[in-house]
């Protein structure tokens, strides 16, 4: 347990970046399994339509820090290449 009044605040502060850390995170996570589901179902025209919202949640996730730049790019490189190959 905290004892110190900055510690204290600390353990406040990482609760609430960890919410709204989250919530980037889950929403990535929903889309991008998503779009592998579309793929994996040879949806590609489905799959094609949700790849804009999958690159804004991403690029969104890599500019708060969620995740990092390179990873986004990854992310999105294999789910487009992905998407391209079926």
């Amino acid at each position: 347990m905290a004892i110190t009044k900055s510690a204290k605040k600390a353990i406040r502060q990482n609760k609430r970046r960890r919410t709204h850390n989250l919530t980037y995170l889950t929403a990535m996570k929903k889309l991008v399994k998503e779009a592998r589901s579309f793929v994996l179902q040879k949806k590609t025209q489905e799959a094609k339509a949700l790849l804009p919202k999958v690159y804004q949640i991403l690029d969104k996730a890599a500019k708060a820090g969620i995740i990092k730049k390179n990873a986004a790019s990854r992310k999105k490189s294999r789910l487009a290449k992905a998407i391209e190959r079926p």
